[in-house]
Parts: C-alpha cells; sequence; structure tokens
C-alpha cells in the first residue's frame, strides 16, 4: 500500500479538526436555542407595572401529528477528494517523473426535494433527492519532474486538475429528534446517499486530464434544528458526507499515474423548508 506523504496526512488532520469543530459549534448552538424556548414556555413577558408586552405561542401545533411532510432545500457545500498515492508516486519522487498531489476544496450547489415520513415519536424516514453541482480540484506540483519531449503527453508545467460534475442524488436517511420545545426542536440524521453523474463539465483540456467514475455511494450524517414558524417549517443542518467506493479511473498521463484511489468528501449546509 502506497505511503502517504507527512504534508498530506497533516492537510487531512486539519481537515477532521474543522469538521468536528463546527459539528460542536451547531450542536451547542442548538442547545442554547432549545434552553431559551424552554424558559420562554414558563411565563409571558411582562413590563414593570405588570402588564404583558409578549406571549410566546406554539407555531403550527398539529404539525407531528401528520404522517408526511413535503418540501424543499437549497444546500451550499464544499467538496473534496480523499487522496491515495500509488506506488508510482512514492517511487518516482525527487526523480524526472516525481509530482505531489494535494487535494483542494472545491464550493458547490445543490437543490432538491424532501419527503418526510413519521415512523414515532422521536423517528423519521426522510428521502431527499436532488442535483448537485460540484467542483473538486486536485494540486499537482513537481517534486523533480521534468517534461519528457518525446512523450506527446507530457505537460511542461504541471497545473492544478480539476472534476467538475452534475450529479443526481437520492439520499435515504434516518431522522432522530429530541422534543419539541415551544418552536425549536434539535435532531441528528444519518444514513446513505447513493449518486449518479448525469454531466461532466469538461471546458480546459490542461485541467481535465482525470476522469472520475459516475456513480457513487457515500455515507452521510449531521445534527440539525427544527424552527417552527406560522406557515413553515425551517431546518438548518451541517451535513458530512464520505464517499464508499473508488472513484479513480486510470488513465496514461503523469497525473493519473500518481493516483490508485478516489473518494469522495463533502461538508454541506442543508436549509430545508417544509
Amino acid at each position: 500500500m502506497a505511503t502517504t506523504h507527512v504534508r498530506h496526512q497533516l492537510y487531512l488532520h486539519r481537515s477532521q479538526i474543522s469538521r468536528f469543530s463546527l459539528l460542536i459549534f451547531l450542536a451547542l448552538a442548538t442547545s442554547f436555542g432549545a434552553q431559551a424556548q424552554r424558559k420562554s414556555k414558563t411565563s409571558a413577558s411582562r413590563a414593570k407595572n405588570g402588564r404583558v408586552k409578549s406571549i410566546t405561542v406554539n407555531n403550527l401545533p398539529g404539525y407531528d401529528d401528520k404522517w408526511f411532510h413535503p418540501g424543499f432545500y437549497i444546500a451550499p457545500h464544499f467538496s473534496r477528494f480523499k487522496v491515495e498515492q500509488s506506488q508510482a508516486y512514492i517511487q518516482n519522487l525527487n526523480t524526472s517523473r516525481g509530482v505531489s498531489v494535494n487535494a483542494l476544496n472545491g464550493p458547490g450547489f445543490s437543490v432538491g426535494f424532501v419527503g418526510d415520513v413519521r415512523l414515532g415519536d422521536y423517528f423519521n424516514l426522510r428521502f431527499a433527492p436532488g442535483v448537485s453541482f460540484i467542483t473538486r480540484q486536485l494540486e499537482f506540483k513537481p517534486a523533480g519532474y521534468t517534461q519528457n519531449t518525446a512523450d506527446p503527453n507530457d505537460p511542461s508545467e504541471l497545473v492544478t486538475q480539476e472534476i467538475g460534475s452534475t450529479q443526481a442524488d437520492f439520499p435515504l436517511l434516518v431522522k432522530f429528534h429530541s422534543e419539541r420545545r415551544r418552536n425549536t426542536r434539535m435532531y441528528v440524521v444519518g444514513g446513505i446517499k447513493p449518486s449518479v453523474n448525469v454531466g461532466n463539465r469538461r471546458k480546459d483540456e490542461e485541467r481535465n486530464n482525470i476522469t472520475a467514475d459516475n456513480t457513487d455511494v457515500a455515507i452521510e450524517y449531521g445534527v440539525g434544528m427544527d424552527l417552527f414558524y406560522p406557515f413553515f417549517k425551517f431546518a438548518p443542518e451541517l451535513r458530512f458526507s464520505h464517499g464508499l467506493k473508488n472513484l479513480y479511473l486510470p488513465d496514461n498521463n503523469i497525473y493519473s499515474n500518481s493516483l490508485q484511489r478516489l473518494r469522495s468528501n463533502t461538508v454541506t449546509l442543508y436549509l430545508t423548508f417544509e
């Protein structure tokens, strides 16, 4: 098995720290929101003379009694590859074929619909088909590399490679939520997400020398908060996705030869309206 360069290991470690920091931050925020709603349930807001200024009411009081809730979402995200280098990558370091590779985060956007089915007092089954517009980047730099002029596939200069795609997502998730506190409720969600690529965005021959498989399967998990309003429910959710499938497709060029595995990693902020 190939050995990952120390700098790349640190890069992945920083990514994991950032991911869990975001998760802890959102969990604390939802906890504080629930605590505030719990306090507001005990009494109305009154002025110094005892006059009632405002009363907090329960929005959508019969919401949880319905067996099905439709909705839609918009979701900005950041996506990257988890890279595993080939034996050729290790053997060629500091030679005329040596290159270094590093995965970069790329921004993207998703839109879709939500179908939420009530399974019990605390569990829901969610099906959320949608479309994602994704750009993932791999940064290549010379580590002894010099162009082989006899090979027409050899670039004169190494450049960052991009894999842009439009994919259809079909996540199936189980949602576990807490008790409702006035108009706030926190939840965790987890499940599996199959995806199918429905279009490649290949515009630059110099930057599109790597191809990826058209299908993927990922494990997803996240945390969010249900906010009940008079006419709808709004749910911000932070979700993490880890691809299980090797997306790498071999090709005969200096970029592709240094790789043997590519797996997807995505962090998404879902803004759901039901």
